[in-house]
Parts: C-alpha cells; structure tokens; sequence
C-alpha cells in the first residue's frame, strides 16, 4: 500500500434542494425530499413524470454569461461546485506548481441537455435527416466531448497535473474520487480536484428509463415516489447535481493545517459482466468490491460505523446490495445503521456517487446519519436497520459507501475519521 494517504479538505455540492454543502446537509439532515414533477419541460406524455431537479441560476453561482453560454448545465455545476470546494479547503492554486494540482470528473451521460436542445433545433425538431449545417451552435463539440467537462474544471482550478473523465455510469462518482486518490497515492499529484456531475433530465434520458420501466411512475404523490427499502417501492427518481471534494495528500495538509473531514482509506471495483441493467440477487461481486475495499484500508468488517448505500428504490437493488453487506459484514451488517440519500435529491446518474460521498464525509464530521426518506414500509424480507425518516446521532468514524451501475459495475470506497497524526499541527 502506498505511503501517500489521502484526505478530503474541501467540499462543494449543487444539489436538489440547495446550491452548497450546507444546504445539501440541512435538507439530508431534515429528511426533506426534492423530488416534484418535471418543470424543465413538458413531461406530460411520459410513463414516469417526476424528478429531483437542482434550482440553479448560473449568475446568481457566480458563472458569467460566457460561461453560461459556452457550458452545458452540467458543466456550470462542476465549475460552481469545484469553486466552492477549493473556497472551503483553503487551497490557493495559485500558490502551488499547477502541473502538481489535478483533476478527476465523472459524468454518466455528459452534456445530455445540450446536444438534445441542438440537435432539435438544426433538425427542424427531428422533421429532417439532413441537419441544418448553416446555423450551427458554436460549442457544440464542446458538448460532444466528455473531457469539456473536466477540461472546465482544470481551468477553473489552474490544474495542469494529470486530468480524467470516468464514465462508468452511475458508479462514475465514487470512481473518479477513487481515480483522484490514485493519483496522489502514486505520486502524480498533491491535489485533486475530484467528484462527478450529471444533469440528465431531458426528453431522451427520461424516454430511455420509460421503456425499461425502472423509474417511479408515481407522478401524484413525488415527494414520496422515491422509497428505497420500502415494501412498496416502484423504481427510482431521477435526479441531478454534481459534487467536488478537494483530495490531499495527508501530511501536505496537516503541514498547512488544513481542515480535513475525512481520509479516503480504501476504494475497489469490480463488474458483474452479467447482464446491462441486471443485478445478481447473491450481491457477489459487490461483496468481492466491499472485501477489496476493507482489505485496502486494512479494517474489519466490524468497524464500519454506517453503510451509505446505492438504496436506488428497485427491487433488484436493494435484495442485491443487500445480501452483499450480509456476505461482507456478517452479523455486524444488523448492528450498523444503512441509509440511502436517494429518497430525498433522487438518483443523478453518475453525479450521485460523488453526492454521496460528500455526504459521507459530512456524517463523519457531523458524527450523525443521513435517513432515509419516505421508508414507512420497511421489505421485511431485507433485514436490515435502514434508519427510516429521521437522521439519527451516531459516532460514525468509518463510513462505507457503494454503488452500482448499468453494465455490471460495482464500486465500494471507504472513508474514516482523520486520525490524530493527521489532525494535529
């Protein structure tokens, strides 16, 4: 294992809800839910017609309006939320070698609502096979392109160190911090500016997730709709947002007595190679990611403190995750408290990992566990403590958090309280 330990010393999040961690944190820590019906367009000939969308004014975050025009949404909420994480950990940028600053952005389906908007306006919306090259729109292969997203956030930081976008689906979040942390541990960077950002509610995301049937349906009652672990759940709500944590290497940040929420012990992935959508109801190959990542952070199963779970509201999720934390964490999985943010800022795609962590590390700060909304009716033939409504107190030194994606993929990472040698100075 590497010398190099990395820690987490700033947070930025753009989230349903709030703009901001704090906000983000009061809303988890409310058990409000942000889910409503779609507002960004008409929805209405739609299976499922609900989301969990971010209110988000680009000037009022603090984007000019070339910035606004050039970058898609999902871009403008990576530059808002790196911004505020770099803000909160105290790093200058400008104060460092720029080729030792990097970054790591993940993003499940990229610039989604720019290409849509685009492509119906040169195609006489979709009348014409033949597009309308005479009127292009000027950032259009910006939005084609995945690295636009990380290349913004590199200019944004002065980053001139090792730069990458993962798309891995709805794992991307926690694999781009753990690419992120990677680069530390070997070397490649002291800082990293790392997370994911998604903003997937547009006519062909919501369209996609109609015809396999694996969002809510519950268009009258979307506050509720998302209901992971619950007896009743009809499938997951879809969300947007982004999150930034700035990872450092650990003695760099204690020498310059920065605050640190939390240290990234331990990261592992795996893939099913299984099925596209498909989950295996014996967790296997996730329980294989859990083991991975314990091993590599050299803990127990016994001492995970709380379980921030994928909890994306289907069936198939939650008997598969599930039955992974039995395999992993034996009898402790039925003493520790499990909990999915899902029910309350919905299922972004490949931002909600990164989402998650950042709440993660605000639970080890906070010493408190997110609950998990609208769970009334707990599947008895789950098992677990899923912390229903209510956030609850509860020291939370190690943290485990999970995720899976579409094509098999399956991410566990942990993090932990930062240890004496790295608090003091």
């Amino acid at each position: 294992m590497s010398a190099r330990r990395v820690v987490v010393t700033g947070i930025g999040v753009v989230a349903p809800g709030g703009v901001g961690a704090k906000a983000f944190w009061k809303l988890l820590t409310e058990g409000r839910t942000a889910t409503r019906a779609i507002s960004h367009f008409d929805a209405s000939a739609y299976r499922s017609r609900i989301a969990a969308e971010v209110d988000f004014d680009p000037a009022a975050a603090g984007l000019s309006p070339a910035e606004t025009q050039r970058m898609d949404r999902c871009a403008q909420f990576a530059v808002v939320a790196a911004r505020e994480a770099l803000t909160d950990s105290g790093v200058e940028p400008e104060d460092m070698p720029p080729h030792r600053i990097g970054v790591s952005i993940g993003s499940a389906v990229g610039s989604t609502v720019t290409l849509e908007q685009q492509y119906v306006r040169v195609s006489g919306g979709g009348s014409r096979w033949v597009v309308d090259a005479e009127d292009p729109y000027p950032y259009l292969y910006s939005a084609l392109v995945p690295s636009a997203l990380a290349g913004e956030v590199a200019w944004a930081a002065g980053a001139q160190g090792p730069v990458r976008v993962i798309s891995t689906g709805c794992t991307s979040g926690l694999d781009s911090v753990a690419q992120g942390a990677q680069f530390i541990e070997d070397g490649a960077a002291d800082v990293v500016v790392a997370g994911a950002t998604d903003a997937p509610i547009s006519p062909i995301t919501v369209a996609c997730f109609d015809a396999i049937k694996a969002t809510s349906p519950n268009n009258d009652d979307p506050a509720h709709a998302s209901r992971p672990f619950d007896r009743d759940r009809d499938g997951f709500v879809l969300g947007e947002g982004a999150a930034v944590l700035i990872l450092e290497e650990a003695e760099a940040a204690r020498r310059r007595g920065a605050r640190v929420y939390c240290e990234v012990a331990g990261y592992a992935q795996r893939s099913n190679a299984f099925h596209m959508t498909g989950l295996r109801p014996d967790g296997e190959e996730l329980a294989e990611a859990v083991r991975l990542a314990l091993g590599r952070a050299r803990l127990a199963p016994e001492a995970v403190d709380y379980v921030n779970a994928h909890g994306s509201g289907t069936r198939q999720n939650d008997r598969h995750e599930t039955a992974a934390f039995k395999k992993t964490l034996g009898e402790h999985a039925h003493r520790i408290p499990v909990s999915s943010i899902k029910s309350m800022v919905g299922h972004s795609l490949g931002a909600i990992g990164a989402l998650e962590l950042a709440a993660c590390a605000l639970a080890i700060e906070m010493d408190t566990v997110p609950p998990t909304a609208n769970l009334h009716h707990p599947d008895p033939e789950l098992g677990l403590d899923y912390v229903p409504l209510t956030a609850r107190p509860h020291r939370t030194d190690t943290v485990l958090s999970v995720g899976s994606g579409f094509g098999g993929f399956q991410t566990a990472m942990v993090l932990t309280a930062p240890g004496p040698e790295i608090r003091d100075v």
